[in-house]
Order: structure tokens, then C-alpha cells, then sequence
């Protein structure tokens, strides 16, 4: 009964959403040549190409963190079952640039299509797969009904469901119920997403795996990142702050030009969540009076700087790696959604992060347990926060071995979810 309302409507919600599509694919960089994809719009080679994908296993993710989920999956899988075919999408240029970067043997990678119902179906022909896997929490009515109206075992894997989102989910009842099932199968993170799911479709089978993120390994090989470039050879402590978002460059900033003073040797690195804010970031780096270049434009006739502004994507492992303590984004300055603190975690880093995270709470929760990292109540306890780790650097480096120890203990979802796929 939703779809035929859901098909009425969509042309004008796509009418409303094209200008920021446009935005972002201006601004965004990424894999942007076969963009049109999004549109179902396929070149002859393109279409040869995934007809030769037929009834492998598409797999569905929506941006970088998304997608290294996915490639994880697609990798353990094949080590299990070699003779499997995949097709990856992603909605994201960003999504689709790591895709095509690592992507494994035996898979191709396309963008989504706009979920229109004559652009979802020309997809499904093309390759008809024979299992669709949806990551997270990208639910495109079109894409599932088709896909369940085809007879294709559908799946949500490492599902979640947020404060934000349950609340939507539980007023929008109506529209999310129909959607939700046409799941074969709810994959989800903890006991507490498997409730909240079953609350909206009380009908839908959903079972609990854990979270594929626990799973991930400190990669073989990284991008190779030169801080010396920026910093110059002498050695230095470097300050990472990882995904940030609005608000919270100013004020990693301005801590940092309080701490600078009492250790010389500290360095800083801002990686926004979205690269393409770089703009609006610089004038208040500015402001902050530190020194600082971009990354994509480099040093621009300095011969060193304080600050490295991070504009680029793909790179967080090796900005990561090269860190001595990392501030997690979307958690300060009037945020607490919070990011992926098992990125920091899996390489044994000291992390800071603020008190509530609304869509990391059962990861913040295994870190705290095993004091396995060091939350802020407010923006005013930053500063404070990052003095403790930098003057007792043993305690630090400790802190980050106990965050590591912490994820091995909830590992094992990859393998729980093969396992129900295969079946």
C-alpha cells in the first residue's frame, strides 16, 4: 500500500534533493567518471561487464566508513567461499573512490541508482543477483521490495538504530513497518538494536551478530603519509583529531594554542569528517592564530607549520597510525553522536572522546569498561583531558593497549554473519 504513495511522491522529494546531490558532487571529491550510474545510466562495456556478474552477492554501503565494512566482509567471505562473485555499491563519491581503490578479485563496483522504481529494475537486470545485502542502516523501499518481489534473500547487516532514528522509525510506523519487511533477515549490532527493530516490525526474524567494526585489523599496507613534510625532521608528539565536525576545529584549535606553549614538541592534525569543509575550516584556523597548511595545497612557501588541515580522504588509517593521541569528531561542541572510536582502538591509541555518544554507545561503554579511554563532561574539560595523556606518556600509551585488549573480546560477527548468508 506505501509504494504506489512512496512512487507518487518520490519525483518531487528528488526534485528537493537534487541541488545538494549537485553540491556535494561539485564539492565532494572522489570517483566521479561513471557517476551517471547513479541514474542507471550504463556504458556498453560497463553492461557486458556486470552481465558477466550475474547471480553474484550485490552488497550495498553508502560512504567510506560503510564501504570499508563491506570490502572486510567481501575478503573474509572469500577466503571462506572462493568461487563467490560480488557487485559493491555506494551513494558516495568518497564511497565509491575506496571501493575502486581496494577492491577485491572477483567483484565490480557500481553506484547505487536514485531509488526510482524503473532505475532500481534496470539494475536488477543487469546482473540479478542472487543476494542483496544492505549495510547499516541504508533502507531504499524500491530497492527492497524489488529485491523481495524477485524472490532475492534480502539482508541488513551490522544494523543499528540510534536514539534519533528510533524515535523517526517509531513515529513513521506506518511507512518503516512494510519497509523493514521485506528483510529476510536483521542482522544487528547489540540487544539493544534487535528491540528497537523489533518494536517498528515485530514480525521481521532479526538476530544479533555484534559488530563487524570489532573485527577489523590494523591493515598490511597504508598510504604513505610524511608529517616531516609539514612538521620538519626533529621528533614531535602528534595530536590527531579524527572525523570532526562543525564547531569543533575552532575549539581543538584554540586548545591547542593553550597547550603549545608547555610542550613545544606537540603537533596537530585535523581530519574533518567531510574534506570538502576545508573552506569554511580555514578562516578559523586563521583565527586561531596558529600556523597551518592544507593538504592538498601543501606548504604554499612555508617552511613549516603547527597545524596540518587534512582535506583528503582515504587516508585516516595512516593519519591514525602516525598519531600519538586522537580526539574523536561528532562529540564535542554541542555534538554527541560521536564516531568510530575502534579506528583509534585497534592501534592501540589513547583516545578522547565526549562523555555520550548516541551512535557509539555500546562501543564507548566496552572502552570505558576496560578504561580504555578518557571522556570529556564539556569543552571546558578538553584541555585538561589532553594534559593528563601528554604528561604521563606511559599511562597514555597503557590506556591505548587496554582499548586495543577491549575489542578482541567482542570479535566473531564477521564470521556469525557469513555464516547466516551462506545459509
Amino acid at each position: 500500500m506505501i509504494y504506489p504513495l512512496y512512487n507518487l511522491l518520490f519525483p518531487l522529494g528528488f526534485l528537493l534533493f537534487l541541488p545538494g546531490l549537485v553540491v556535494k558532487l561539485i564539492r565532494r571529491p572522489g570517483w566521479k567518471k561513471t557517476f551517471g550510474e547513479r541514474f542507471a545510466v550504463y556504458t556498453a562495456a560497463r553492461r557486458r561487464e556486470l552481465a558477466g556478474y550475474r547471480g553474484a552477492v550485490w552488497i550495498h554501503s553508502v560512504s567510506v566508513g560503510e564501504t570499508q565494512i563491506a570490502l572486510d566482509l567481501i575478503r573474509a567471505w572469500q577466503k571462506l567461499h572462493p568461487e563467490r562473485r560480488f557487485v559493491i555499491s555506494t551513494t558516495t563519491t568518497t564511497g565509491q573512490q575506496l571501493a575502486r581503490d581496494r577492491v577485491p578479485p572477483q567483484t565490480a563496483v557500481i553506484f547505487c541508482p536514485v531509488d526510482f522504481i524503473w532505475w532500481v529494475r534496470k539494475v536488477f537486470r543487469l546482473f540479478d543477483p542472487s543476494l542483496l545485502v544492505v549495510l547499516e542502516t541504508e533502507l531504499w523501499p524500491n530497492m527492497l521490495h524489488e529485491a523481495q518481489r524477485r524472490g532475492i534473500g534480502t539482508f541488513l547487516v551490522n544494523g543499528r538504530m540510534s536514539d534519533k532514528s528510533s524515535r523517526g522509525y517509531a513515529r513513521f510506523r506506518f511507512f518503516f513497518r512494510p519497509v523493514l519487511s521485506c528483510f529476510s533477515k536483521i542482522l544487528v549490532q547489540s540487544e539493544h538494536d534487535a528491540d528497537r527493530f523489533r518494536a517498528v516490525a515485530p514480525e521481521v526474524d532479526v538476530v544479533v551478530t555484534g559488530n563487524l567494526k570489532f573485527d577489523r585489523a590494523v591493515p598490511e599496507q597504508l598510504p604513505p603519509v610524511d608529517l616531516t613534510a609539514y612538521f620538519g625532521p626533529e621528533p614531535h608528539r602528534i595530536l590527531l583529531a579524527s572525523c570532526t565536525h562543525p564547531g569543533e576545529e575552532i575549539l581543538i584549535a584554540t586548545t591547542y594554542r593553550e597547550l603549545k606553549p608547555d610542550y613545544p614538541d606537540l603537533r596537530l592534525v585535523i581530519v574533518p569528517r567531510h574534506a570538502e569543509r576545508a573552506p569554511e575550516i580555514v578562516p578559523q584556523l586563521r583565527e586561531s592564530g596558529i600556523s597551518f597548511c592544507r593538504r592538498t595545497k601543501g606548504m604554499e612557501g612555508q617552511h613549516t607549520v603547527d597545524c596540518l588541515l587534512a582535506d583528503t580522504t582515504g587516508e585516516m588509517f595512516s593519519f591514525i597510525a602516525k598519531a600519538d593521541i586522537v580526539i574523536m569528531g561528532k562529540s564535542l561542541a554541542g555534538h554527541n553522536e560521536g564516531h568510530n572510536l575502534i579506528e583509534p582502538a585497534i592501534f592501540a591509541k589513547p583516545i578522547v572522546t565526549g562523555h555520550e555518544l548516541t551512535n557509539f554507545r555500546f562501543v564507548l561503554d566496552v572502552l570505558r569498561e576496560a578504561d580504555g579511554v578518557l571522556t570529556v563532561n564539556s569543552d571546558a574539560e578538553l584541555e585538561g583531558a589532553l594534559r593528563r595523556l601528554l604528561d604521563d606518556p606511559a599511562a597514555a600509551r597503557a590506556m591505548g593497549e587496554r582499548a586495543e585488549k577491549a575489542l578482541a573480546r567482542h570479535r566473531g560477527a564477521t564470521a556469525k554473519t557469513i555464516t547466516i548468508l551462506e545459509a
